[in-house]
């Protein structure tokens, strides 16, 4: 059986059920996929999120392209990140690299509706060598301005003193960035990157979040705080960040490993050292 197309006017109407309106300031997280069929792809569900939302923000990535390793005897504590095996392998992969500016294309594994985002003429960018966030509307000046080189997290900060919303189309909280920042709050996902951000010259970057892959266990937790309804195929689901922060800062309070798997080689063995250590000093 073929899935039905969907259309501007039903997204419009199953984001109203949701309860957005023009105040809404909305931390978008999207699967094209999710939806079934979307007559006019990417750009009818941007549309129709950015007619019912005053102000959407997204993430971004062009680390695929301005990304380097470590350099050689550069290791920071607890920092689960790779060194070149020498200067010259280093060398060479800053010299592969694309160095930072604006207007670079989106990472592949972010999707089809972050890359449209990007693209839209009207829509402003951080100027993070790495995951510069996105965004359009009313508040969006407010939002990017709060990200810096050293604070990528800055848009998701502005966020929550907005008072805004996470909005979740058709995929988990794996997919909610805004976890990592009740993280960072509790001294933990606060890694050490590297970029190219001019040629030949390369950056260490700081206070970059790590993985995200048991965030869905966040869920039961949120479930009072959520607002849901389908699209199509598509789950969609409103929460209000300061109840993501929220519910994210008790659990971590309550146990350091909470959200993190237990592979010890995994970003996540790096992030509860980290928050171990921030017990160990109070």
């Amino acid at each position: 059986m073929t899935d039905p197309v969907i259309g501007r006017d039903e997204l419009v109407a199953g984001l109203d059920r949701l309860g957005l309106g023009p105040e809404s300031i909305v931390f978008l997280h999207a699967s094209l996929r999710s939806f079934g069929r979307v007559d006019g792809g990417a750009e009818t569900v941007l549309a129709a999120v950015r007619q019912v939302c005053g102000t959407v923000l997204m993430f971004g990535a062009v680390g695929d392209r301005t990304g380097v390793p470590a350099p050689p005897g550069l290791v920071r504590p607890n920092n689960s990140f790779y060194e070149a095996d020498s200067w010259a392998a280093f060398d060479a992969a800053v010299a592969a690299a694309t160095p930072a500016r604006p207007g670079l294309p989106t990472d592949a594994w972010l999707g089809a509706i972050a890359a449209a985002f990007a693209d839209q003429p009207d829509v402003i960018s951080g100027d993070h060598p790495l995951y510069p966030f996105r965004a359009a509307g009313d508040h969006a000046e407010e939002l990017i301005k709060a990200q810096r080189p050293d604070l990528m997290l800055g848009p998701v900060d502005a966020l929550d003193r907005l008072a805004g919303d996470v909005l979740l189309l058709g995929v988990g909280h794996h997919a909610n960035t805004t976890i990592h920042l009740a993280e960072q709050r509790l001294g933990r996902s606060l890694f050490y990157r590297y970029a190219v951000v001019a040629p030949g010259v390369w950056a260490e970057v700081p206070n970059v979040s790590g993985e995200s892959h048991q965030f869905d266990d966040l869920e039961p937790q949120l479930a009072a705080a959520t607002t849901e309804t389908m699209i199509g195929n598509c789950r969609a689901r409103r929460v209000p960040a300061r109840a993501v922060l929220a519910a994210a800062t008790s659990v971590i309070m309550n146990d350091p490993a909470a959200l993190l798997c237990p592979d010890p080689d995994c970003r996540c063995g790096g992030a509860f050292r980290q928050r171990l250590a921030v017990l160990a000093a109070e």
